[in-house]
């Protein structure tokens, strides 16, 4: 596979520097990315990274990831208007392990000679003291190369154009292109490093180290960066209304990650499927043809979300988040909701409504319309008339059940033995729990 033709026409390819088509026909290469531990997981713009790694491996290539617990001490100035808050060396030990595991599910690290490697950049700067840094690395790039850069001269030119903090640019972030810079030449020099890749916005970090390299080295090494990922509306991708999407289960539930793919819009989806999968050409080719046939099945966004989540998650994720999405958005039964895990069941249900019964009042409920109305404090019904009113004229269900008759006992099986889900009308929901 030729690389930088498979990243072009998934339209993930941004720039490269001249000679990286060369060697990377000249042979196996070996390439990496940093990733900095601000967190204890990557997110899906993190993602869109992770994926040149992943066709790096597949075109032949050797990828390292590198976790970035020196440089996750500075910050990275790089589309940042502030200086970010540090982060305690025990936090960043956390967050650069919670990175490793989840790299180990894109990258294969036992295939051979060009199997993935995760290296850590404090492992060679803990014994780097200031005034060695400045004798063997900091005289080799003047600073009005480092001036040069985009990243630098947004946050110097911050107070012009009213954006960013008054402080400026601190020497600390100004430093940190020079200290990524050492990262290549390191692995240049010992693990035969030639490559490195990133996101369009590194693109001035990653060349300070190739420079770094012909002048301390007199070697030649190679950048090549891919497109920032935006929604078509030009913000950052991988944001929702509540934050990143995070590849962590804990932090982004799979229900969530799931759904965040089935919204996209079609454009964003005929987008987006070629940059997170790795279906062919002609696979995307055929499924967005399809799509555009019956654009209200969102066929594509499907696709997307099945591919993604399985890879990210699991297939037994992606099954449950399916049958989460179809409690609400289709045909889901009570057998649907049994099948739910508590939570899933609490994932999907997050933001409804939720009313408290105690077990008592649960169990000596006079019928299903007292229960409703003031058994649940008057939260679904006010009162038990208008509960009677609704369910007589079919509007009312529980667990996916309609209810038949406002007298109706109150027998119905507890999901995770404490919760049934109330449907008053075709779009007003409750939980209520029964402790």
């Amino acid at each position: 596979m030729n690389l930088i033709e498979e990243l072009r026409w998934r339209g993930m390819l941004h720039d490269f520097m001249p000679g990286t088509e060369e060697q990377l026909a000249s042979g196996m290469t070996s390439g990496y990315i940093g990733f900095d531990p601000t967190a204890n997981s990557l997110h899906i713009g993190n993602l869109a990274t992770i994926m040149l790694l992943v066709h790096l491996q597949r075109a032949g290539h050797r990828p390292l990831a590198l976790v970035g617990g020196a440089t996750g001490m500075i910050g990275d100035p790089s589309g940042k208007s502030a200086e970010r808050n540090l982060l305690s060396e025990d936090v960043l030990r956390e967050n650069q392990e919670g990175i490793k595991k989840q790299l180990e599910n894109f990258l294969d690290f036992d295939c051979g000679a060009n199997s993935a490697e995760i290296v850590n950049n404090y492992e060679w700067f803990k014994e780097f003291s200031f005034l060695g840094f400045l004798r063997e690395v900091g005289k080799h790039i003047t600073v009005n190369y480092m001036m040069s850069k985009d990243s630098v001269k947004k946050r110097l030119n911050a107070d012009e154009e009213g954006e960013g903090r008054a402080e400026g640019l601190s020497y600390t972030e100004f430093a940190y292109q020079l200290i990524q810079g050492y990262d290549f030449y390191h692995l240049y020099k010992n693990k035969n490093v030639r490559l490195q890749m990133g996101a369009s916005d590194q693109w001035g970090n990653i060349t300070t180290g190739t420079e770094l390299i012909r002048r301390m080295d007199g070697g030649k090494a190679f950048a090549l960066v891919g497109k920032l990922v935006t929604k078509s509306d030009g913000t950052k991708f991988g944001k929702s209304e509540g934050g990143n999407v995070w590849l962590n289960p804990n932090l982004t539930s799979p229900y969530k990650f799931y759904q965040f793919w089935l919204n996209l819009s079609d454009e964003e989806a005929e987008k987006l499927i070629k940059v997170y999968t790795l279906l062919t050409k002609e696979e995307i080719d055929s499924i967005t043809e399809e799509h555009k046939q019956a654009p209200h099945l969102r066929i594509l966004q499907k696709a997307l979300a099945k591919d993604v989540t399985i890879r990210v998650h699991s297939e037994e994720e992606y099954n449950s988040a399916v049958d989460a999405s179809e409690v609400l958005f289709g045909k889901g039964n009570l057998e649907t909701l049994k099948k739910l895990r508590e939570d899933v069941l609490l994932s999907v249900f997050e933001g409804v409504p939720q009313v408290e019964v105690s077990k008592d009042s649960y169990a000596t409920a006079p019928s299903v319309s007292d229960l409703l109305s003031e058994l649940s404090g008057g939260q679904i019904f006010e009162s038990k008339g208008e509960a009677k009113r609704m369910i007589k004229n079919g509007g009312v269900s529980i667990n996916r059940q309609k209810i038949q008759s406002a007298d109706e006992e109150v027998n119905y099986e507890l999901l995770q033995e404490k919760y049934l889900v109330v449907q008053k009308g075709k779009k007003n929901y409750y939980l209520l729990s029964v402790k």
